[in-house]
């Protein structure tokens, strides 16, 4: 199994609406991807880097896979619509991590 995690750095006063991406952009996500093997989807709210420290990430959206290549032929077919509907929530740039789940 494959795990994309499309990760929303930290930004002090950075713009992020919860309510669209856990819906609305999530709702696409799967839309879109499903075909390609989209298994399950997960949002996280970050909350604290340890004591008093703002997160890491504000947000981490992890999407999951039968396989790799089902993630690349999904994004190579709908990647500009998913990317497009980023500043309809937030106005930070996200990073993006695939990893293979091994337990």
């Amino acid at each position: 199994m494959i795990k994309v995690s499309v990760m929303y750095p930290y930004e002090k006063g950075a713009k992020f609406d919860f309510d669209y991406y856990r819906t609305k952009h999530m709702d696409l996500v799967h839309k879109h991807l499903k075909s390609y093997g989209l298994i399950k989807t997960e949002v996280d709210r970050g909350i604290s880097g340890g004591g008093d420290a703002p997160p890491p990430y504000v947000s981490v959206g992890n999407l999951y896979f039968e396989t790799r290549d089902g993630y690349d032929k999904g994004m190579a077919q709908c990647g500009s619509i998913l990317r497009g509907d980023i500043p309809n929530f937030t106005s930070i740039t996200p990073t993006r991590q695939i990893s293979e789940v091994l337990a």
